[in-house]
């Protein structure tokens, strides 16, 4: 059988990809990377920083390749087969993992170059790749005995299958369940667009009537719009106990051996707790320093959600006589209450913000700041029909990157919103390869009678998932491990969020908000609102927030082999942040997939620590001019291009000229004086 993945190849040849490729191409792969891996650890020269960490970081390419392939289909384009195919090959990786940085002559060679190299003699990209390379083998088992290297390669082992299940069970219960309604009554208060997905749906199934499933497109609306109180209840109670249900599909079992693993696997390489282990390499360096930030946060959020509870409260019981607010209660109440306060509500914006037209507009605002062109070119091939290719030039017309982009929910294709790598950037042998990056979300689909309509949601989620993938094209480095987004986990987050701030600003928005059918750029009244509507509710989606990151902690930070209720661990967690009843048949951690399938485990704490550091970073933007070229030169030199290159305070220091000020978080939050 011809294997496309044994060929090299530049561009990803999906046309010609089939599942059964992937064994065998996993299987040569290992083997080249071995062979790789000996020729470093038997190399009779004296080790130094070239043929050795150079050479480790170059070491295994291809099988780096086809792993980003296979494991990006099985997020965005999986099925049973590739399901069962990654809990054969996620071990077989995690074992080669564990050959290297349990390799005892190999970390000898690097322990050799981190000892004795003069390091003056180092650019700081070598410096800093000598230096996690050497932490990588030491945080990695390189010093344990011979027993507890083998324990280690154990728990790696469990970890890889475990994080698989793990995702499949939140997948399955996420399209297992559908609420398909037959009478148009119980369509009630729903926008048109919501209902013809819903009888798109139930046609895709044969079926008369309306189809509402979890996935974000038809959940959220369904959650926002519909006046079916009981209606929404069993959407919310589906929604909060997936994977929770005793079933062969419950993660409760799954993640407290998850988490139980992580914190065996820390105290065995001499951390207290998996928290500080990850932490350790984190711009927030310690636990205690996690708590005290989400501690400081939670003092100044919590008085204004309070109080925003209260109101919303109130407005349901003098709006339709409900007495005690629930959980799905709140998004309806909400959207009913902006749409008072503000004279705005979602279906009054989404005609402004059509899919190709938001596309256009931020591929427009790229340009303006960091002179990037967008291409569709039709002959890259995609892994599925609706996935969009584009070649992407910069401004002296050099080739900087492929990008993919995949914008609606689909079977077999993970809920929320992600960007990924198909091929990294790095110079090798005088060339600078360029990297195929890719975002994937689940937004609105077009339906027979409109285009794909973008909530203002969805808007600011492709900026975001856009930031992260302009991190990755336009990164500029020499080592794989240190280019685009391989960087801190509590700073990876900036370029994406700081993204989202144009999305409210008349002047990014009369480049892309138009109405689909007039044309109309969005009336100045409407983007007064959208503005001023911003910190809506602002006190209870930050407690939102830190109560996920909490929880995070909560699960990170300690033994988790104590817990025995998984619900009632996490409610305790939860703690003065539970600001609405919680039920029994409802658990976050189940499905909590950005700390046990995701590498956010003892790291959600870093979308909020980055908000600080975006928040700050364009202030100075707005200061200066949201397009101001100099800012967006600093921005994309100091911290697009440098990947993990140098440490983050430093980078964001040469960019600000200061460390981030968290005030600016605060003031553009409203919250400053919150407790007031």
């Amino acid at each position: 059988m011809c294997n496309p993945l044994l060929d090299p190849f530049d561009l990803t040849p999906f046309a010609k990809l089939k599942t059964a490729h992937f064994k065998p191409a996993f299987t040569a792969a290992l083997e080249s990377a071995r062979e790789e891996i000996d020729s470093i650890t038997h190399n009779t020269e004296t080790p130094s920083f070239e043929n050795t960490i150079a050479a480790l970081d170059y070491a295994g390419y291809s099988l780096e390749r086809i792993s980003s392939v296979f494991f990006n289909l099985n997020s965005a384009e999986t099925n049973s087969e590739i399901q069962n195919l990654a809990q054969e090959i996620s071990p077989m990786l995690a074992a080669f993992g564990n050959d290297i940085t349990l390799n005892e002559p190999l970390f000898k060679r690097v322990q050799a170059v981190y000892e004795t190299t003069d390091t003056t003699r180092l650019t700081e990209e070598q410096q800093m790749l000598l230096t996690k390379k050497y932490r990588h083998f030491q945080r990695n088992g390189a010093l344990l005995s011979d027993s507890a290297k083998q324990q280690l390669r154990e728990i790696d082992k469990s970890l890889s299958k475990l994080k698989l299940t793990f995702g499949e069970h939140v997948l399955a219960e996420t399209q297992k369940f559908k609420l398909h309604l037959t009478d148009p009554a119980d369509l009630a208060g729903l926008p048109e667009s919501a209902r013809e997905g819903g009888r798109l749906l139930a046609e895709a199934e044969g079926l008369e009537g309306w189809i509402f499933t979890l996935d974000y497109p038809s959940y959220i609306p369904f959650m926002k719009y519909s006046t079916q109180r009981e209606l929404r209840k069993k959407m919310a109670l589906a929604f909060g106990s997936r994977a929770y249900q005793g079933d062969a599909l419950d993660n409760s079992k799954v993640l407290k051996e998850i988490a139980s693993l992580r914190f065996q696997r820390a105290r065995l390489l001499g951390y207290k707790n998996h928290a500080e282990f990850v932490l350790e390499e984190r711009m927030a360096k310690t636990p205690a320093a996690v708590g005290q930030f989400l501690k400081d946060l939670l003092e100044k959020a919590l008085p204004a959600a309070r109080r925003e509870v209260l109101q919303l409260q109130d407005y349901a019981l003098k709006s339709d006589g409900i007495t005690h607010l629930e959980k799905w209660d709140s998004s309806f109440y909400s959207e009913k209450l902006k749409k008072e306060t503000f004279d705005l509500e979602e279906s009054e914006l989404k005609p402004y913000f059509e899919l190709s037209s938001v596309l256009d507009g931020m591929f427009r605002i790229a340009t303006d700041l960091f002179g990037l062109h967008f291409e569709k070119d039709p002959t890259i091939e995609t892994y599925h029909e609706e996935v969009i290719g584009f070649r992407v030039r910069d401004a002296a017309d050099n080739f900087m990157a492929i990008f993919y982009a995949d914008f609606h929910p689909r079977p077999g294709k993970r809920a929320g919103a992600w960007m990924t790598s198909y091929k990294p950037q790095f110079r090798k042998e005088g060339k600078n390869e360029r990297p195929h990056i890719s975002i994937v979300c689940n937004f609105t689909r077009p339906t027979k009678n409109t285009p794909s309509l973008l909530t203002f949601n969805e808007v600011t989620t492709l900026f975001h998932e856009f930031g992260h993938a302009l991190h990755g094209m336009l990164a500029d480095s020499t080592y794989p491990s240190l280019s685009g987004t391989s960087v801190y986990w509590d700073f990876v987050e900036l370029p994406s969020q700081i993204m989202e701030n144009w999305c409210y600003e008349p002047q990014a928005l009369a480049l892309f908000a138009r109405h689909y059918q007039t044309g109309a750029v969005i009336p100045d009244k409407l983007i007064e609102r959208i503005r001023a509507s911003a910190n809506f509710l602002e006190g209870m989606a930050t407690v939102r927030q830190l109560s996920f990151a909490m929880l995070d902690m909560a699960w990170h930070r300690a033994d988790p082999g104590e817990v025995n209720d998984v619900k009632e661990f996490e409610t305790e967690a939860f703690g003065e942040t539970l600001l609405l009843p919680e039920h029994p048949q409802t658990c976050m951690s189940t499905s909590f997939s950005h700390i046990f399938q995701g590498g956010y485990s003892a790291g959600y704490y870093s979308y909020k620590w980055a908000e600080v550091l975006d928040a700050d970073a364009f202030s100075y933007f707005r200061e200066k001019g949201i397009f101001n070229r100099e800012v967006a030169d600093k921005f994309k030199e100091y911290i697009l291009s440098k990947g993990g290159t140098e440490d983050p305070m430093d980078l964001y220091i040469r960019f600000r000229g200061r460390k981030p000020d968290p005030q600016a978080l605060l003031e553009r939050a409203g919250l400053a004086n919150a407790d007031s």
